[in-house]
């Protein structure tokens, strides 16, 4: 069965690997669903360039089918058409972490409730890596907060892999670290209590920790040779 997503309907979202596209209507599913097309790279060969694009659908649904299987709050996995690399899944309603966080900015987030936002990214992302699963591209873009009920969901598995090494995770994090200070100053206290849920959640969570001082030390260096 071939899926692709229907002429005429609107790219909400282009990055460098994928478009995205809001159906309004999918099968029976009134509210409709997000559709993520992988395109071709006309730089590379036609052949490799399958292999690659294949390998990145793949692990993507893997991933999300893992963690929603584990009980974690991610985009339900709908359906996925290889011929067309489109992946077709839930379409949230809510705002990115990113969004409300920018919202709530200039009056020093007074709108945000901290304690509980840094519970629900804490423990989602220590489910996640109790699973194994390195999202690669962990920032407030990535995180988005439901509408109808008190979850943070993660999205965009698009560069995620499997991998039990706790340098892994620790990069996970340190990504997402470098996202708040980059994109929302002042939010210091908020990813520490981010932290702290992770380590009560994680079993392996030390480990991960000792790392991600490493990691830190390693950007710093970075940044000062330039």
């Amino acid at each position: 069965m071939t899926m692709a997503v229907p002429s005429g309907v609107a790219c909400i979202k282009q990055g460098a690997e994928a478009r995205v596209f809001d159906l309004p209507t999918f099968l029976s599913l009134p509210q409709g669903c997000i559709a993520k097309e992988r395109f071709k790279k006309t730089y590379r060969h036609p052949d490799l360039d399958r292999q690659l694009t294949n390998k990145r659908v793949v692990q993507e649904a893997r991933s999300l089918y893992k963690c929603k299987k584990a009980g974690m709050d991610t985009p339900t996995l709908y359906f996925v058409d290889m011929n067309t690399a489109t992946i077709f899944m839930e379409k949230i309603s809510g705002i990115t972490v990113k969004q409300r966080l920018l919202d709530y900015q200039a009056t020093q987030y007074s709108g945000v409730d901290f304690a509980s936002l840094s519970k629900y990214i804490g423990e989602s992302l220590a489910k996640m890596h109790s699973l194994d699963v390195i999202h690669g591209d962990l920032t407030t873009s990535n995180l988005m907060i439901r509408e109808t009920i008190e979850s943070v969901v993660i999205i965009d598995f698009g560069l995620s892999y499997i991998s039990n090494l706790a340098e892994d995770k620790a990069v996970d994090l340190y990504v997402l670290e470098r996202a708040f200070a980059s994109t929302h100053p002042n939010t210091e206290e908020l990813f520490e209590s981010i932290l702290s849920h992770y380590l009560n959640a994680y079993k392996n969570s030390k480990a991960v920790m000792n790392k991600l001082e490493d990691v830190r030390l390693r950007g710093r260096k970075r940044s000062m040779l330039g």
